[in-house]
């Protein structure tokens, strides 16, 4: 018998703090519902946790940009609707001014009512934003792209267009500004500019139908040439050729010469020493730049009138399938959050089977290292008692 160490002791002991050690850790568990609460509790299955969680995570953060999405959608389709409401009453006026028994008087009112309707829509196209930003205006118009995945490059395109009168072409302008001849020098075969440069700042514009007109005069037999100007619009400079010449003696560069360098509000400068080859220019137009108050599309006369239901008609159509392209971004985005909701649902289950406990199997084991401690501390106490006997042969 020996009392310096008592081995039953410190086998006893050691157990009792090995079980209260597993009872410690699963009233850790239980109270915090979770398996992996700690990196040495499943390193590999903690690991495999975080992605799942930066998965899920992205996963829910996607479905609110696609609800971003939609909303900003919406906002647009909205304004579009009233555009289309104005566009049917502009029809409507079209057509009654159209009428022979309208008199002057009656037109005048009609276009009162028109020019009213045209500035409208403009005001809808400028002022309809999301988030602070203009979505269809003649400065501004949406195109980016909605994050709706969770990893890089899971993306929706969506671009809007410009929706003002001018653009879907119910509404012009007046004061047409004109480039004389006299600002500029000619030379044989060029000509150079004076300060001939176009601010287009104070105009409203309508880019899509610019137009520049060069007079030339036939020299040598009288056979004339293409023509080359070299135009510079806020320092970009392109050389455009016009192929033919018309028989007035003019030639015309349309909006598609300059539809990658002018934009709305850009200033318009010919370049001195632009070649115009054997021939020379007198004067320079520029036209569908204008200025003054926006008005309605003409329907003064019933002719006139016949034209505005033209272009009304194909404003309409404009509308109408711009219209058509925001509901197809809804309807998909719409699937997009299904999907999102159902990939992030199956993504938790997955990462909940591998990090919560299970709280019926932890209560057991709970349950059992509780006893199991109980029975420990017991035994202890019995074996710090066994010395006890040595007394006895002392005694004796």
């Amino acid at each position: 018998m020996r009392i310096n160490h008592n081995i039953a002791a410190l086998n006893t002991y050691n157990q009792l703090s090995k079980n209260n050690e597993t009872a410690n850790s699963a009233l850790k568990k239980l109270s915090s519902g979770l398996r992996i609460n700690q990196a040495g509790d499943d390193p590999a299955g903690m690991a495999i946790s975080e992605k799942m969680r930066a998965q899920i995570n992205g996963l829910n953060q996607a479905n609110r940009n696609a609800q971003d999405g939609i909303s900003l959608i919406q906002t647009a389709e909205g304004a579009l609707n009233e555009t289309t409401s104005i566009l049917q009453r502009m029809r409507e006026l079209a057509v009654q001014a159209g009428n022979d028994t309208a008199t002057a008087n009656d037109r005048a009112t009609i276009q009162a009512e028109m020019d009213q309707l045209a500035q409208e829509i403009t005001r809808i196209a400028d002022t309809t934003k999301f988030n602070g930003e203009a979505l269809m205006s003649s400065s501004h118009v949406f195109s980016g792209n909605l994050q709706i995945g969770a990893d890089a490059g899971q993306t929706l395109d969506v671009q809007l267009t410009q929706m003002d009168a001018l653009t879907i072409g119910v509404g012009i302008g007046s004061d047409a500004p004109t480039l004389a001849a006299a600002e500029y020098t000619d030379v044989a075969g060029t000509f150079s500019a004076d300060g001939g440069t176009i601010d287009t700042a104070g105009y409203t514009t309508n880019l899509q139908s610019l137009e520049i007109t060069f007079d030339v005069v036939t020299v040598g037999n009288g056979t004339d040439t293409a023509g080359t100007a070299n135009v510079t619009v806020n320092g970009t400079s392109v050389l455009l050729t016009a192929d033919s010449v018309a028989a007035d003696g003019t030639y015309t560069l349309s909006h598609s010469d300059f539809s990658d360098i002018i934009a709305s509000g850009e200033s318009i400068t010919i370049d001195a020493g632009a070649a115009l080859e054997a021939d020379m220019v007198t004067t320079i137009t520029v036209d569908a730049l204008q200025n003054g108050d926006l008005a309605g599309l003409d329907v003064s006369s019933g002719a006139a009138a016949a034209a505005a239901l033209t272009s009304i008609d194909s404003a309409i159509d404009m509308v109408s399938t711009q219209r058509s392209n925001l509901g197809s971004y809804t309807n998909r985005l719409e699937y997009t959050i299904t999907n999102l909701e159902t990939a992030s649902e199956n993504m938790t289950a997955a990462e909940s089977r591998i990090r919560d406990v299970d709280m019926a199997s932890e209560m057991m084991e709970y349950t059992k290292m509780n006893v199991l401690s109980q029975a420990a501390q017991s035994m202890l106490a019995q074996a710090n008692a066994q010395p006890q006997n040595v007394l006895q042969l002392l005694n004796s």
